[in-house]
């Protein structure tokens, strides 16, 4: 099984982890994450009373009279998050070809061409009576060619950013053809550098509008544009990723991963980093009731760590007989409270481990169908808020539900169902480790009184 793990399962995603623009979009997703947890939480105060009825009469005196200003906060988080992964991508994308290349580009010129380049593309435009005109629809909400939503512009949100990565793609790319091909303006060395910087960006910058007013000028004539377009692979693979076989493929794949070594989540998590922002900011506006949102992982799956490892931590505490295990369930059960389980992952451990490695596969498949049904079946609200990942059991899907105490169960119930998946193999591999113990003690022994 190994074996098989590491030709197909990790070899490929390693190699894919490794490629450029997976390093820069992966930086990009770390990057925005803390702007996406102060922005929900003043979303919270917001949507407390649907939590908690009772509070309503003291936010319609309150907190809703000030709510145009303290949800600026989550506008300027999740209604501009695409422009967040733009200058994060860019400034990473460029950072490497400097550095592994030793390309003579500078990160900061790569973030601006790609602001300008983004720019470009974001308006909408048509044929009028025969002439070009920037769109104008009313009940859209299309003004001058600007979709404009209740947080800003439409195109800013996390439904562009894949427009934003794709634009930070290519917009280095030709920055750093240029340079490599000299296709630049030098200045003297007397010339300050910031004026020679911005010289040297000048050719880049006049392709880059050459090539966006292009796209956008043949997708006008084909009555769509770059926004639209992407918009249909984005589409198939969200809903792809949502259905319960789809989140299947995606648990097994972050687990097989860490069986084999590699930090599953970190990789799998940053392809889908686009899709869980899309879908919260949806179902924080009421559109969608996606699965796949916010911190949906930490908040139902990957309780105690990776693998919902909090029950076997449990277990290993108060039932285990072996001293190993007793051990490492000692230094293990703080940080499994905060979702951190390497002290389980390499210390029991789990990688590479054949008496741990199903149930590490099968439970946060469990917890993880657990939740999908809950959500999906409207039992419980859809997550519209994004939580601290180390938040605990409970808590975390408490906050990311909008104050659902159901939320809270259900992430609950998830644990149990995984802890008994965890106990047959935590009692085999426990009663195995008494053996091997005990079988050392008495060798010793018997060395004492030779």
């Amino acid at each position: 099984m190994f074996d098989f793990l590491e030709r197909y399962i990790m070899g490929p995603m390693s190699k894919l982890s490794q490629l450029r623009l997976v390093r820069a979009i992966t930086f990009a997703g770390m990057s925005s994450i803390s702007f996406t947890i102060v922005g929900s939480m003043f979303l919270i105060i917001s949507v407390l009373p649907q939590a908690f009825p009772v509070l309503a009469g003291i936010w319609a005196a309150t907190f809703d009279k000030i709510a145009p200003i303290y949800m600026l906060a989550y506008a300027a988080s999740m209604g501009a998050i695409s422009l967040y992964f733009l200058v994060a991508t860019s400034f990473e994308y460029a950072r490497i070809f400097e550095e592994e290349d030793e390309v003579d580009i500078k990160p900061l010129n790569a973030v601006l061409m790609g602001v300008f380049g983004l720019f470009l593309l974001m308006p909408q435009i048509a044929i009028v009576k025969g002439v070009i005109a920037l769109v104008n629809v009313a009940k859209g909400n299309v003004i001058n060619g600007w979709m404009v939503s209740d947080y800003g512009l439409d195109r800013l949100g996390a439904t562009g950013i894949f427009t934003a990565i794709i634009v930070s793609w290519f917009t280095v790319r030709i920055y750093v053809f240029c340079v490599n091909r000299n296709i630049v303006i030098k200045l003297p060395d007397v010339v300050p550098e910031g004026v020679a910087r911005s010289f040297t960006a000048l050719v880049p910058g006049f392709f880059i509008a050459l090539i966006c007013m292009l796209i956008q000028g043949g997708l006008m004539a084909l009555g769509t544009d770059v926004y639209r377009v992407i918009a249909i692979p984005f589409s198939f693979v969200t809903n792809l990723s949502g259905t319960w076989p789809g989140m299947l493929v995606i648990f097994f794949l972050i687990h097989a991963l860490w069986l084999v070594g590699i930090h599953g989540a970190t990789i799998v998590s940053s392809f889908l980093t686009p899709i869980v922002l899309a879908n919260l900011q949806s179902n924080a506006a009421g559109t969608t009731h996606a699965v796949l949102a916010g911190e949906f992982y930490n908040a139902f799956v990957h309780i105690g760590g990776s693998g919902c490892t909090l029950g076997l931590t449990f277990l290993m505490l108060f039932l285990a007989k072996s001293d190993q295990l007793k051990y490492i369930a000692r230094a293990e059960i703080a940080p499994a409270f905060f979702n951190i389980n390497e002290p389980l992952i390499f210390g029991l451990p789990i990688v590479y481990n054949p008496a741990l490695a199903l149930p590490f596969l099968l439970a946060p498949m469990a917890a993880m169908s657990v939740a999908y049904f809950a959500i999906s079946l409207n039992i419980i609200p859809a997550i519209i808020v994004q939580m601290p990942w180390p938040t605990p059991v409970g808590l975390g899907a408490f906050i990311s539900c909008g104050g659902s105490l159901s939320a809270a169960l259900t992430a609950i119930v998830g644990v149990v169902v995984a802890t008994l998946i965890y106990y047959p193999f935590f009692k085999h591999y426990d009663t195995k480790l008494y053996h091997e113990e005990q079988e050392k003690l008495a060798a010793d022994r018997g060395d004492a009184a030779a």
